[in-house]
This record gives C-alpha cells, sequence and structure tokens, in this order.
C-alpha cells in the first residue's frame, strides 16, 4: 500500500538570496526612520503655528477690548462736548495719552514758575472751540525772561488729556522759527492755561480780513503771499519730520509777528505724533471724541476714515485759497457741511479765486489731487515755493526792506 503522505521538500538558501533579504530590511529600517523624522518636523511645525495663531488672535482680542473701551470713553465724552455753535461739524477722537506717557501730577509740579493772578490779558486773539487766545502781559516780574505771550485758557468742557496731548506735543517740535514755542503751562487749577511766546499781530485770517484794502494795493501781493506760505510751509514740513499731524490746519490757526516773514502755525490741540513703530497709525483717529472742521478736511476722511500727511497738505491747498480771498470761509455757497462733504466727495473743489499767480493756482490743483498719494510732500512743496522766490529775486530784492508793507489794525496800531 502506497503511503498518502509526502515527505517535505527541503529549502535551500543561497549567499545572495541572504544578501538581498538583509538589503530589503535595511531598507525598510531607514524608511521608517525617514517616515518619523518627517512625522517629528510636522508635529513641531504644527506646533509652532497653532501658537503664532494663539498669539495673533490674543493680539486680535485685545486691540478689541481697548477699541470697545475707546468706543466707551468716546461716546461718555460726545455727551459732554455737544456743539452749541451754528456750523454743524464732524466728530474724530483726538490723541490718547496714558498714564505711563505722560503723568499730570509732574506737569503740575514743573509750572509753578508763575502765578497766573499776575497775568493781564489786553486782547482777545481767536475764540476757539478748545479755548480762547489772548495777547497777555505779566503785571509784574517775568516768566523765564518774557513778560509778554501768547495765552490759551481752555474751556471748561476741555479734558485733561486733551491738554496733555497738546503740551506733549508741543514739547517734542523743538525749536523753530515757525511754529508757537510753549513756554509755560498752568493745569493746576481749571480752566487749564498754555503760555506761549508773543506775537504782535494774531491770527492771519484777522490781519488779512483786517487790512485787505491796503494789501490790495500792494504792488507786490503775490510775492508776499509766497513768502507767507514758504513760511508755513517750512513749518510743516519740520512737524512732518517729527511724524506729527496737525490735523487742523487752517488760515485762523497760523499767527502773524511780522507780516510775511514772521508767521507762526499754531494751535496743536488736535495734533497726532505718529507711533514709529506702528504701521498704519497715521491716522487721526484718538481716544477722545472730537470735532472736526470739515471744511479743511480731504475726502479720504470721509471716504475712507483715514487722514494722514496727505490730509495736511489738503488743507495747505485750502490755506492758499483763503490767503487769496483774504479769510474768505472755504466753500462760501455751501452752507452746511453735509453739502460741503457731499461737493468734496463728487470730486469737485472750490473755485479759483481770482488774481492768484498760476504757480499758486498750479499748487493748490497738486494739493488736492486724488487719490492722495498723487499729493505733494511739504518738503517738495519748500522746494517749489524756493525755486518762486528765486525767480521772484530778479524783480524784487527780498533782503532789502525786511518790512516790506505797513498796515494798521482796527485799534490803530501798525501791522507791518
Amino acid at each position: 500500500m502506497e503511503s498518502n503522505y509526502s515527505t517535505p521538500t527541503p529549502v535551500f538558501t543561497t549567499p545572495a538570496h541572504t544578501s538581498t533579504t538583509k538589503a530589503f530590511l535595511r531598507c525598510e529600517e531607514s524608511y521608517d526612520e525617514t517616515l518619523l523624522l518627517y512625522l517629528i518636523i510636522a508635529v513641531c511645525v504644527s506646533m509652532l503655528l497653532i501658537i503664532m495663531m494663539a498669539l495673533t488672535w490674543l493680539k486680535r482680542f485685545q486691540m478689541l477690548r481697548r477699541s470697545i473701551r475707546r468706543l466707551q470713553q468716546a461716546a461718555e465724552t460726545a455727551a459732554l462736548t455737544q456743539s452749541s455753535g451754528p456750523e454743524q461739524v464732524i466728530t474724530v477722537e483726538p490723541n490718547h495719552v496714558s498714564a505711563s506717557e505722560f503723568n499730570m501730577q509732574s506737569m503740575k509740579s514743573a509750572n509753578s514758575s508763575f502765578n497766573t493772578a499776575d497775568l493781564t490779558m489786553r486782547q482777545l486773539i481767536k475764540d476757539g472751540r478748545e479755548g480762547e487766545l489772548y495777547n497777555a502781559k505779566m503785571a509784574r516780574g517775568a516768566i523765564k525772561g518774557h513778560t509778554m505771550f501768547t495765552c490759551k485758557i481752555y474751556k471748561k468742557v476741555t479734558k485733561p488729556e486733551q491738554v496733555r496731548n497738546e503740551i506733549m506735543i508741543m514739547q517734542n517740535l523743538s525749536t523753530h522759527r515757525n511754529l508757537l514755542q510753549l513756554v509755560d503751562w498752568n493745569i493746576t487749577d481749571v480752566p487749564y492755561m498754555l503760555i506761549m511766546e508773543h506775537v504782535e499781530h494774531g491770527s492771519l485770517r484777522s490781519f488779512l480780513k483786517a487790512n485787505k484794502e491796503k494789501l490790495r494795493r500792494e504792488n507786490e501781493l503775490q510775492h508776499l503771499f509766497t513768502i507767507a506760505l514758504y513760511h508755513i510751509a517750512q513749518a510743516l514740513d519740520h512737524l512732518h519730520s517729527k511724524m506729527i499731524l496737525h490735523c487742523n490746519l487752517a488760515l485762523r490757526n497760523i499767527l502773524v509777528h511780522r507780516f510775511p516773514h514772521e508767521i507762526k502755525v499754531a494751535e496743536f490741540g488736535m495734533a497726532r505724533e505718529i507711533a514709529k513703530d506702528r504701521g498704519l497709525s497715521r491716522n487721526c483717529k484718538t481716544k477722545v471724541n472730537k470735532r472736526i472742521p470739515c471744511r479743511w478736511y480731504p475726502p479720504e476722511y470721509f471716504k475712507y476714515d483715514f487722514y494722514g500727511f496727505e490730509g495736511d497738505v489738503w488743507a495747505f491747498g485750502i490755506i492758499i485759497w483763503e490767503m487769496q480771498t483774504f479769510g474768505t470761509v472755504p466753500y462760501p455757497n455751501l452752507k452746511t457741511s453735509e453739502e460741503v462733504v457731499s461737493h468734496v466727495c463728487a470730486g469737485h473743489r472750490t473755485q479759483e479765486p481770482a488774481g492768484c499767480r498760476p504757480e499758486m493756482l498750479e499748487m493748490m490743483r497738486d494739493c488736492w489731487q486724488e487719490p492722495y498719494l498723487m499729493r505733494p510732500s511739504f518738503m517738495a512743496i519748500v522746494k517749489s515755493l524756493e525755486n518762486i522766490l528765486e525767480n521772484d529775486r530778479d524783480y524784487v530784492n527780498m533782503d532789502s526792506s525786511p518790512v516790506i508793507v505797513q498796515v494798521e489794525s482796527k485799534d490803530g496800531d501798525k501791522l507791518s
């Protein structure tokens, strides 16, 4: 009988087959190690991305909280700063200075060099929404060697942070002949007060309106206007070099000591110092709610809620127009702020003044260009005005007669 079971066939391995198997096993081990390395790298990258996203969202959450606080404080302040004047205005927020940046108590202890009772207010220069500017004199004694001053007395509705902001801005400006210099201040008691350098003839707007007829008879009037604008542009060029926006540039906020050579830009209550470490901080948006002069504001503010360096350039174009019209309010045919905003945003401009020299008309148009990035900087404006004045030297010697015109104010004082 045959057996149903077969004997297993033995398997023989050659040396070559054994070598191939070992190589295959090594490849598998190497593949596993590479896969593990990639897995570790992927986990590390994922954790890093998660951490970065968490930090980003935390920063956004903090910014949101700050925005909510700003809106709450703006709403509270808006209730206290309702306008009672005839002109309608639109609101922005003034600059916020934290307690860590500026300490009110240290300011109080720093301004003990004079007694406000010794100050005599001689003449009102202008009555603004924040305060009143006076030509003042010390009845006895002096403040840092001065006896005559320009004094700003804040109205009671003015918030302390607004005063702190203006003082800080003026301290950061450093000395410039075309910027009104801060001498001292008193914020111990309400009303708060700033003591600034003396100017002889008040605001440029009042000066031009009071002396309109005599100035019109001046043969070199356009040359005089160009000199005045040159000094204003120099002041704004210096201001922007300090990373500061004026945000309230108008003829009424420019003071005259000696026309046209000693012109001083003033009123820094709405000015904003741009944080150099923040790329998108070129806004006049700040913490406490504040009204704006919409007739001097550019269209990008109303369209995009944005005010940058080019906004001051737009206002400089309005100043040229104001000067040529002897202090006329811009857009004289438009009665309300809403009409002005609609007019400007539609691309319209105020009517070009008659008798204006062609170079100034061209500069006005440049200052009002859209988009706003096409407008010149104040450095370029200063250079253009220098070229115009250099050409004028062929006909007028600017250095031969520093006091080119003498006119009289309503009080009978000579204005030169």
